[in-house]
């Protein structure tokens, strides 16, 4: 059996698909590739989500904003938008899904909290349906 690949798409890549990535690498392991873009990347990640990651124990800081590919699309066998009318190239044989979240640009460390607990969630219930 190949090991999935699931890709994490917002427009800026700065916030929840960052902390959705670190949920999956954290939960998933091995057993999980783990690629997230946007399609109009941020300078850097936010860093009230890397606060509120931090808190549970697990170290986004290193990871930096990407620009979408549809190679990223491509090489993916799930793609996750999050609520952000993402054009994302579309490919048959793919498993799309549309996370509606808040956004947690410019929010406080208390706003982003439950859209980190919300994350994790999500990020288990995709890891049961992939087993």
């Amino acid at each position: 059996m190949t090991t999935p690949t699931v890709l994490f798409v917002c427009v800026h890549n700065a916030g929840r698909s960052q902390m959705a990535a670190g949920w999956l690498r954290h939960l998933g392991g091995d057993g999980v590739e783990v690629l997230s873009a946007g399609s109009a990347p941020a300078g850097t990640i936010n860093p009230v989500a890397v606060e509120a990651m931090a808190e549970v124990g697990i170290d986004i800081a290193a990871q930096q904003p990407k620009l979408l590919s549809d190679s990223a699309v491509q090489a993916s066998d799930v793609v996750i938008t999050m609520g952000c009318g993402d054009a994302c190239p579309f490919y048959p044989g793919k498993r799309y899904e549309d996370w509606k979240l808040d956004d947690p640009a410019g929010q406080g460390i208390e706003a982003v909290r439950p859209i980190r607990d919300e994350i994790r969630r999500r990020v288990e219930e995709l890891l049961a349906s992939l087993a």
